[in-house]
């Protein structure tokens, strides 16, 4: 048989058109950072179509890794904050749902609460257009809980799977460090969930007047666990005693042009002054049986439960500002994961991710031992056999480092086991069903006054105005169209575009 020689010159060749056939083919293709192509950027693996998120999901994973790690040592997103010390007080015995003792009627519980913008850094004003964080830090007998949550009710996405995308998008573009509206509703066309979450961030209500003026929603469903471990999911409310009072863009331009700390300046003032501001925590309560009574998943972080009671069960009150802004508002790490005995999360897409997100950006942005820090330790006793680590300054003492161990016994507690979900289906990735991603946001828009409403149109033409690519522009009209008609149409009329285009991409689009 003749044997085919290939010198080196050709083997080379040969190599190099293999290459360039291979990168052309994945030019185009997300893949993750190993190179490895992605088969789905949209959906997190889920166990089922309702259950939790899966560990396994490694794209999710290294996503969420990848995007906490984007900054050092300011925080990625709700860089600009202000925070003050302060009590809660349970008011309502609630203990046939949780076994929480920070629940317990009359109990008194140390928190801190700071509040933040998202988007832009530490020192830009506190006037922009922006969600405000609403993160409190519970000290309770039981260890920490952090419920960690926003000013409005809902969120832009339903999957953490997009969060680094959503950022990245409302962050200053990368080649010119400016916000831009084509970056933004380039992303957020394609998202058709967000349409309710935009809707309220263009109102008036996406510019609180203060921090205390505003109220706070954990956003989320969670669970509340009992003692027989039977569960219920809940929906946090914060409801403030001051007036809830927002501002228009031609006020908040007005504060701008002489105090960009105003929000900050208010909140440290009035506790200074005595003037204790106050919020009582409102839950809605659904059984696991009742998650099937609507036409839109209750665990979808998009959605509001409208028509669900709400229920008082306690008052904060922040009582003292903060000693050194950088060791207790900077340093301080809130993370959804700090739970206690009788909370529990949902399976929430959105929240699934935070559990690992937000702890995991806490560790690369403060250190592994930042709940070692006074702002973040606990008030009781740890016991654990984590060691070591940057800036190590726990007390641990003898040479049992492990369990299980006859020399130093760590026992456990059967009664603070985890509640069990019943699982059915296969592993997937998927949408949810029922999204539902446009009636509630027509209903927060009918639910405005007619000066509310004007604003809003002035707000969000005035952005989406900026965006070149027409596609983009109609179809984001198209989806407040969607939500509700007069809306799509008095925002087609102030950026000069045809209605009846409009109406024509809303009629294709889907619930």
């Amino acid at each position: 048989m003749k044997q085919i020689s290939i010198t080196k010159v050709g083997f080379i060749a040969a190599v190099a058109a293999c290459s360039l056939s291979i990168s052309a083919l994945n030019a185009a293709t997300l893949t993750r950072d190993n190179g490895a192509l992605v088969g789905d950027n949209q959906n997190s693996q889920t166990a089922g179509p309702t259950g939790p998120v899966m560990l396994q999901d490694i794209h999710l994973i290294q996503k969420l890794q990848r995007f906490d790690r984007e900054r050092i040592p300011e925080r990625v997103v709700h860089a600009r904050g202000a925070a003050a010390h302060g009590e809660f007080v349970a008011t309502a015995d609630i203990s046939d749902i949780s076994k929480a003792s920070v629940f317990k009627n009359g109990a008194k519980t140390p928190v801190f609460l700071r509040f933040s913008t998202v988007i832009h850094g530490n020192h830009s004003p506190e006037t922009l257009r922006d969600p405000r964080g609403f993160a409190v830090k519970f000290y309770t007998s039981e260890g920490n809980w952090d419920l960690v949550g926003n000013n409005l009710p809902v969120f832009f996405i339903r999957d953490a799977i997009k969060f680094p995308d959503m950022v990245h998008s409302l962050k200053p573009g990368p080649d010119t460090n400016l916000q831009d509206p084509n970056r933004v509703f380039d992303f957020f066309s394609h998202i058709p969930e967000a349409t309710h979450m935009l809707t309220r961030v263009y109102s008036d209500y996406g510019i609180p007047a203060t921090y205390r003026n505003m109220e706070g929603n954990g956003v989320h469903a969670f669970k509340l666990v009992n003692q027989n471990g039977q569960y219920v999911y809940v929906k946090f409310n914060w409801k403030p005693h001051q007036k809830q009072i927002n501002l228009t863009q031609a006020e908040a331009n007005k504060i701008q042009s002489t105090d960009f700390n105003h929000a900050s300046r208010d909140l440290q003032t009035a506790i200074t002054n005595g003037d204790y501001p106050k919020w009582d925590l409102m839950i809605q309560v659904l059984k696991p049986e009742e998650l099937n009574n609507f036409d839109f998943n209750p665990l979808d972080d998009t959605k509001i439960w409208p028509n669900v009671p709400s229920k008082k069960i306690g008052t904060l009150t922040l009582n003292r500002n903060p000693d050194n802004i950088f060791q207790e508002t900077e340093q301080s790490a809130f993370a959804p994961s700090n739970m206690v005995p009788g909370i529990e999360p949902s399976e929430d897409r959105m929240l699934q991710g935070r559990l690992f997100s937000y702890a995991d950006t806490q560790f690369h942005r403060v250190g592994v031992n930042a709940l070692q820090l006074p702002i973040n330790r606990p008030k009781l006793d740890i016991v654990t056999n984590n060691q070591d680590g940057q800036l190590n300054a726990g007390n641990r003492k003898g040479t049992v480092n492990y369990e299980p161990s006859v020399i130093e016994p760590k026992p456990q507690n059967a009664s603070y086991k985890h509640s069990n979900l019943k699982l059915s289906g296969t592993t997937q990735q998927n949408n949810i069903d029922k999204t539902l991603n446009f009636r509630q946001a027509g209903e927060f828009y009918r639910s405005l006054s007619q000066a509310e409403q004007t604003s809003l149109i002035s707000n969000l033409s005035g952005d989406l105005g900026a965006v070149k690519n027409e596609s983009t522009r109609n179809k984001m009209i198209a989806h407040f169209y969607k939500a509700d008609a007069n809306y799509g149409t008095a925002l087609a009329k102030k950026i000069g575009v045809d209605v009846s285009v409009i109406k024509s991409a809303a009629d294709k689009l889907s619930e």
